[in-house]
């Protein structure tokens, strides 16, 4: 009886050996499988990140272009050793002026707009459609337009104009798209950052921003600051969500990347430069460039610019706001144009 029952335990003690190691090996596997990404996709990385990137090459690639103001290949390389670069000029000013002519039109008559906005202190600063956002919150420090670009023809050919599209589509893919654009009165004010973990497509890397100055920026005006060279820094582990940020899932905050973003420059001895920027001229900069907005020193002074977000087909097959994609998109100079099926009737509403 004794050998019968210690026989029993001995084969249940080696079927439970065995089924603790086939537990820990499909566990294992499992998540090694699902494990978050703690870099960007080397696979899919734009080949101006490449560490076999030529210039010669990828300039085969590119829709053929006229002559440019500005030297493309020595731009690039610019671009590419420190996570940004200004082009000087290359837009015309009468059509900046123009659309920020539009802006104070739509912000004096918002109650016939239901473009996205989102104002300082007024519904837990949560996006909300222009029209119930009040004037004087529309004008005051902390608001932005989202998505402008949606409703105006003019501000789609200024954000594509064909002195930025052979840039934009050497400095990702040829097959660019508009992801998102931001309109600012003033300066956001904003902590340290970088934008991939929070402007998100199906390809991380595949994103570039520019910075397009709607009057020549004062040094009171709460400049834009970076860090040159940060955008091939440690990328910050978010937790659960690896290097994106997730507001439900995410471990750490905010705050604490800001920090570590600020810590980690220092360590690599990193310079913080502000960029007192001229209308006309446009700052484009890389997704992992740290990057912030400097204190208003003077509330007299506006800042007055237009942001925008680029990826590519392969990371934005369709406009953000929507779940399909779009069969037949506006093309603008080369670039893609999504249009926002939540806002269809407001598409080209300002004339």
């Amino acid at each position: 009886m004794k050998s019968t029952i210690k026989n029993i335990l001995k084969e249940a003690k080696k079927r439970l050996k065995k089924d603790l190691y086939l537990l820990e090996h499909y566990s294992n596997k499992f998540f090694s499988i699902q494990k978050p990404a703690l870099d960007f996709d080397p696979d899919t990385l734009p080949f101006i990140d490449r560490p076999k990137y030529s210039f010669a090459k990828l300039n085969k690639q590119i829709v053929p272009h006229g002559k440019l103001p500005y030297n493309l290949e020595e731009k690039l390389d610019f671009f590419r050793e420190y996570g940004y670069v200004v082009l000087e000029n290359v837009l015309p000013t009468n059509e900046v002026d123009a659309i920020w002519d539009e802006i104070e039109f739509v912000t004096e008559n918002h109650e016939n707009y239901d473009i996205d906005g989102l104002a300082h202190r007024f519904n837990d600063q949560k996006e909300t459609p222009i029209k119930r956002i009040p004037k004087e919150n529309l004008n005051g420090i902390g608001t932005r337009f989202i998505d402008y670009h949606d409703s105006s023809v003019r501000a789609k050919n200024l954000i594509t104009h064909p002195n930025l599209a052979p840039f934009l589509q050497a400095s990702l893919t040829p097959q660019m798209t508009v992801f998102q654009s931001l309109i600012f009165k003033y300066s956001s004010q904003q902590d340290l950052h970088q934008d991939f973990p929070w402007v998100t497509s199906k390809i991380p890397s595949h994103l570039v921003a520019a910075w397009i100055p709607m009057e020549d920026v004062h040094q009171d005006a709460g400049p834009l600051f970076y860090y040159p060279k940060s955008h091939r820094m440690p990328k910050f582990d978010f937790g659960k969500t690896g290097i994106l940020f997730h507001y439900e899932n995410s471990l750490f905050s905010p705050d604490q990347f800001s920090r570590y973003l600020t810590e980690t420059c220092t360590q690599l001895g990193l310079k913080k430069e502000i960029l007192l920027i001229k209308k006309g001229d446009v700052l484009f900069w890389h997704g992992a460039l740290a990057h912030g907005g400097m204190p208003i020193n003077d509330p007299s002074k506006t800042r007055k610019s237009f942001v925008v977000h680029y990826s590519t087909k392969d990371g934005l097959p369709q406009h953000r706001r929507s779940n399909v994609p779009e069969e037949n998109p506006d093309q603008y100079h080369g670039i893609t144009v999504y249009s926002n099926p939540l806002l269809a009737h407001q598409k080209d509403i300002v004339k």
